[in-house]
């Protein structure tokens, strides 16, 4: 097959247009490994790519997709051989180097790593980078001294991809989770994937102005920024910390050092896109293994290449909930 369906996103004079296209497989860049994607995932990236944002991607005609789970076509090295289910997030793929949203890719064998045994395909990028980065922080909190004996946790931005994940996966390892959100609609489901207790953006900013709140969190996962983020940091018990992975409320925090200094707690930033291969396939291990969570499915969105662009207009509006997977050939 030389060539392949993808999501094209072109500049134009009015802005960026998106289309599905028939591409070739030499119009990818090269590298060693040719993979035939079957799943990718749909991130709040992926929406700033599809929409021309310079942080993300630079250069276009391009494909967005940082997320793509599939099968080796080709490989030039001994690592991988033809028929190998792999993953692939992060470093470049879907930025500036063509994504998970062509049904072929063609990387470095330095990005991909085999699929552990334990988990599928569809699972893999139901979790994506969204989940993996859910993981990470997760593992990060308890590589920091958390346990479910150090109290509750926070998890901002409850209903997205990264906070679904976290709140699902902390309340599997024994977690009282505090889930924040903004969408009343959607406490039911915070509830049935393992929330303890629910609180609106209004409560979770609340005392923004005082230099230390009430110590009241045991640990917390961040996915938004701004004040919700510091706030969580005030909040912490002694010697507890807040893992950081996100920026969709602001990038910028009104912070002090009284809480670092005053109460020992931590602020752990937490990168899954140049994170080193050997600790992206640790994350993945666990995730096969003891942290395997069987109810992803109740996370899952199915798209596909014809419906993509809307649901990347709804994640822009912050209107998606759970995990969006986009299937090819569906």
């Amino acid at each position: 097959m030389s060539t392949f369906r993808a999501l094209l996103v072109e500049k134009t004079d009015d802005g960026y247009r998106r289309s599905i296209v028939q591409r070739n497989l030499d119009e990818l860049p090269d590298g060693d490994v040719l993979i035939e994607v079957r799943y990718s995932s749909l991130n709040y990236k992926d929406a700033l790519s599809a929409t021309g944002n310079p942080g993300v991607t630079r250069n276009f005609p391009h494909t967005p997709g940082i997320d793509a789970a599939g099968v080796v076509v080709e490989s030039r090295t001994d690592a991988f051989k033809p028929g190998d289910d792999v993953v692939v997030i992060g470093f470049d793929l879907g930025m500036n180097t063509p994504g998970g949203f062509g049904e072929r890719i063609r990387v470095p064998a330095g990005w991909v790593v085999p699929l552990p045994r334990g988990l599928s395909l569809e699972e893999s990028m139901v979790l994506g980078t969204a989940g993996f980065t859910a993981a990470l922080c997760v593992h990060k909190l308890e590589a920091a001294g958390t346990t479910p004996d150090s109290g509750p946790v926070l998890v901002t931005g409850a209903t997205g991809g990264v906070g679904s994940v976290a709140v699902m996966l902390l309340a599997k390892l024994g977690y009282e989770v505090a889930a924040v959100t903004g969408k009343e609609s959607q406490h039911d489901f915070l509830r049935r994937i393992g929330a303890a207790r629910i609180l609106s953006r209004e409560e979770a900013r609340a005392g923004a102005d005082r230099p230390l709140g009430k110590e009241t969190w045991g640990g917390a996962v961040d996915t938004v920024g701004g004040e919700i983020l510091f706030n969580g940091v005030k909040q912490l018990r002694y010697g507890c910390s807040l893992a950081a992975c996100g920026l969709v409320d602001s990038p910028a925090i009104p912070a002090t050092v009284l809480p670092f200094i005053l109460r020992n707690v931590n602020l752990l930033g937490v990168d899954s896109v140049q994170l080193p291969l050997a600790q992206k396939a640790e994350i993945w291990q666990k995730l096969a293994g003891p942290w395997h969570l069987p109810e992803l499915a109740a996370l899952r969105v199915d798209l596909t290449l014809d419906t993509v662009s809307d649901a990347i207009d709804r994640i822009l509006a912050g209107q998606m909930v759970g995990r969006g997977v986009l299937v090819h050939g569906a």
